[in-house]
């Protein structure tokens, strides 16, 4: 059994990277749109269109940590080679100088791409190395996500204490000074595990398991929608305060900080399931209560802030089985992928895990704008109510939907506890 201080060490890049992850998604698109005057249709358009990078760039990615055969490590290279390249991007992107444009956004945007997908590629493959155990995965991944929150809630203290553009660059520095730091508590504090084999993966080889195996489909399928429901929220939530609670950006920044708090403290209840139920039930369970919870959001209008304040704290608790919960079943099914093909392919297949994770934000975020766009939404003036409406649907409705469907794909799931450890002990004893 891994011990804590493992756990925590490769927990540690996971603060900084969330600490940035998170305003990229939730202050980015009104920090460009309110202060330097860019459509929020265009910059949707933007993050659809790095997702299509994305599409290209992370399988290459997966493939070549599969493939490296560096003194240093496959996962640990890429990592290391990563981190300036982050340093430069989040400095250009959270903290510019005035007058900046699309071309500017567009730009380090697409450099801070290039750099998560060179470190989280390998980073959650290593995670998926680090044991074999059913319950231990699931712990290694709430260990690694409630650390990121802690890094998110450190994010939104300093929006909501500083406000947007000071805010925005205090975070820029601190996870340009933190990142190397955690980086290296993590690369020299745990080891790299083996590979179960030693023949040499094939690029087109993840093709062929997405076409060939309905048990890794149907994870990602699932996975993919449920990151789209709470990709709407992540994305809207500050358009949605501002506009149809009628509250302050700051004061939004502290109703994250109770929505990720709430994450946080209930994160060992998430690391208990994780070690002694069906990792597919538990999820289901709870997305079935953020989507009870959440809906109540649409009930919600000018003023309602306390009330809002509820709903975050209480949806929020369910955070960490979003989280955790689905990443630790993937780790499953890459053992069933080596058992079929031979071939130890963690990276490739968290490469597709992580054009899953950034497409259900950035295409349904982007989407999302880009309708509010066409409903006449101006980032900078008053609304009409239907505007507001739809704002209201997009950001509460449609994610009760996606959840629900979701949940229908992943009640059913046929890799559970039995079936994994029975792959895993043949994996172990090597070929007869």
């Amino acid at each position: 059994m891994l011990s804590r201080r493992v756990l925590l060490a490769y927990a540690a890049p996971a603060l900084p990277m969330a600490a940035l992850y998170f305003p990229v998604y939730v202050f980015l698109a009104p920090f460009y749109a309110g202060t330097f005057g860019l459509s929020v249709t265009v910059i949707g358009a933007v993050l659809i269109a790095i997702r299509l990078m994305d599409a290209v760039t992370d399988p290459l990615m997966g493939w070549l940590s599969d493939r490296t055969r560096w003194r240093f490590g496959r996962r640990k290279t890429w990592m290391a080679l990563a981190t300036p390249v982050i340093m430069v991007a989040v400095i250009g992107l959270l903290a510019p100088p005035d007058g900046v444009g699309l071309g500017w956004f567009t730009a380090f945007l697409v450099a801070l791409t290039l750099g998560w997908t060179m470190f989280l590629t390998p980073y959650f493959a290593w995670g998926a190395e680090m044991s074999g155990n059913y319950g231990e995965r699931g712990k290694i991944t709430v260990w690694r996500e409630s650390v990121g929150l802690i890094g998110t809630i450190i994010a939104a203290v300093i929006y909501g204490v500083l406000g947007e553009r000071l805010g925005l660059s205090v975070i820029a520095a601190a996870v340009a000074i933190g990142l190397p730091v955690a980086a290296a508590i993590a690369l020299r504090g745990v080891p790299e595990t083996r590979a179960l084999t030693t023949a040499t993966p094939q690029l087109s080889g993840i093709l062929s398991a997405l076409r060939d195996e309905p048990i890794f489909r149907r994870l990602l399928i699932a996975y993919f929608i449920n990151g789209a429901a709470n990709a709407l929220p992540a994305t809207l939530f500050l358009f949605f305060v501002d506009h149809r609670l009628g509250a302050t950006s700051e004061t939004g920044g502290l109703l994250l900080i109770v929505y990720f708090g709430a994450a946080v403290l209930a994160a060992p209840f998430w690391s208990w399931v994780a070690g002694r139920f069906q990792k597919h039930k538990a999820w289901c369970v709870a997305m079935v209560y953020a989507a009870a919870v959440f809906l109540c959001a649409l009930t919600l209008g000018e003023g309602d802030v306390l009330l809002f304040t509820v709903i975050a704290g209480l949806s929020g608790l369910a955070l960490g089985a979003d989280l955790s919960l689905p990443t630790a079943m993937q780790a499953d099914v890459v053992d069933l992928d080596t058992q079929r093909s031979g071939q130890h392919r963690t990276g490739a297949f968290f490469a597709v895990w992580s054009v899953a994770t950034k497409a259900s934000v950035a295409l349904t975020g982007g989407l999302a704008l880009i309708i509010l766009g066409a409903f006449g939404f101006d980032a900078n003036a008053q609304n009409s109510e239907m505007t507001l409406w739809v704002l209201a649907l997009l950001y509460a409705g449609a994610p009760v939907v996606l959840k629900l469907w979701a949940i229908a794909l992943m009640w059913g799931f046929p890799l559970d506890r039995a079936r994994q450890e029975e792959i895993r002990r043949g994996l172990e004893a090597g070929p007869a």
